[in-house]
């Protein structure tokens, strides 16, 4: 559930007209609805509220400090991937115990910095990452709290280029050397063993891979608490799906009973890493129709928003509904186009070969589900400055990142004398 819906004609973002903030703010920008990502983390943790759980909010779907802070008011965490997510979830401020740490790259400097401010865990990728993390723990004289990314060679029955938890994926450890890696773990001195992690893909529609994935998983978590290990988290990740168009995700309530039915005995707390789920269907991006181009073969809407702001389509070949904010469009009918932006690129494109309604010249056109993976995907390329992030809450308008300038373009560059 959302709140962006009609008002007669209108569409609105809670109790505010679109067209009146896009009167106020020009387009393109992001639109995110602060009823909808409040819900949204809500019914997340009720769902689990039966058992010790936390909900660490997957910042690189969505990094925007008002967002993140929307979570962090819930009783949320934060999952990160970089030092630059660091500070943002601390600059939201997030609790650093309740931050875990994921991603196959960490530096030596952003490990100086999780530990430095206490961060609940690194969940680690690979055999070397654990050697550094040892290495500059002992720099600091502390003990780094970790899990291992197990990779249980579950197929999670989506995009490629989402599926992390099979065996030709970069992330993760293979089950079937999990164990031995744990033991090398225990026997680092600067190593903290705390948990076990398992993430293995993104938008799924289907609750059997997160069960498979689980029932692999179990085997390894009684064998290591057998043999003293002191695990206190089974870190599930993120992934579960939202609906772009026909796709039919499993209800939250479903979702969670199956993974607590699956867990039930193993006397640890679950960590979750939702991303998608949390934002994706709580934000739009607004952007207006520039030109009507009919060619022989194909008609094309030409919006003022490119690849540049949403890439998904391209990247992925996603789908996102095109949606008319004036809503009296629909009774022009319909027409069959691609719609694309100004970036000079053949890939450039929202929608391709949809049937969408009649747009012209002026029309405000809403990309839906564009909360998760739409901004921050976003680039500067053909010297485009990144669009504004808006935030409503009831009949508050609130700019929550200011668009971008061509000074903010140049920012940073410097041209050397005399080249």
């Amino acid at each position: 559930m959302n709140h962006f819906n009609y008002r007669e004609n209108d569409l609105y973002c809670e109790d505010v007209a679109v067209k009146e903030i896009a009167q106020k703010v020009g387009t393109p920008f992001y639109l995110y609805s602060h009823a909808t990502l409040a819900r949204h983390i809500r019914h997340f943790q009720k769902a689990f509220a039966a058992v010790p759980h936390l909900v660490c909010f997957s910042a690189k779907a969505n990094s925007n400090l008002a967002v993140m802070k929307v979570f962090v008011n819930a009783g949320a965490g934060v999952d990160i991937v970089s030092g630059g997510e660091l500070f943002r979830a601390l600059r939201a401020g997030c609790d650093p115990g309740k931050i875990v740490y994921s991603g196959v790259g960490k530096t030596e400097d952003e490990i100086i910095a999780a530990l430095r401010n206490g961060i609940m865990m690194f969940n680690v990728e690979s055999a070397a990452e654990l050697e550094k993390i040892n290495e500059v723990a002992g720099t600091l004289g502390v003990k780094a709290p970790i899990a291992l990314r197990v990779n249980p060679d579950v197929d999670p029955q989506t995009h490629p280029y989402i599926s992390t938890g099979m065996k030709k994926a970069k992330f993760g450890i293979n089950i079937a050397q999990a164990l031995e890696e744990y033991q090398r773990a225990q026997s680092l001195p600067h190593i903290q063993v705390v948990g076990v992690d398992c993430h293995i893909g993104s938008q799924l529609t289907s609750l059997s891979p997160f069960v498979d994935a689980i029932a692999k998983i179990r085997t390894l978590v009684s064998t290591l608490k057998a043999e003293g290990a002191d695990l206190r988290y089974l870190d599930l990740g993120g992934g579960l799906g939202i609906t772009y168009n026909n796709e039919m995700p499993p209800d939250l309530e479903d979702y969670a009973a199956a993974i607590q039915k699956a867990t039930s005995d193993l006397s640890v707390t679950l960590v979750f890493e939702p991303g998608r789920v949390l934002v994706g269907n709580a934000g739009i991006l607004v952007c207006r129709t520039l030109y009507v181009k009919k060619g022989e073969i194909k008609t094309f809407v030409i919006t003022d928003a490119g690849m540049n702001d949403l890439i998904r389509p391209s990247l992925y070949g996603s789908y996102h509904g095109l949606m008319a904010v004036d809503r009296s469009v629909d009774e022009r009918g319909t027409m069959v186009a691609d719609v694309v932006g100004p970036i000079c690129e053949s890939g450039d494109f929202l929608a391709q070969d949809r049937e969408i309604p009649a747009f012209e010249t002026g029309d405000l056109i809403a990309v839906t589900s564009a909360g998760a993976y739409g901004f921050t995907m976003s680039s500067n390329y053909n010297s485009r400055p990144r669009v504004p992030e808006i935030m409503v809450q009831g009949e508050r308008v609130m700019t929550v990142r200011q668009r971008e300038t061509f000074e903010d373009l140049v920012r940073g560059e410097t041209i050397p004398e005399d080249i």
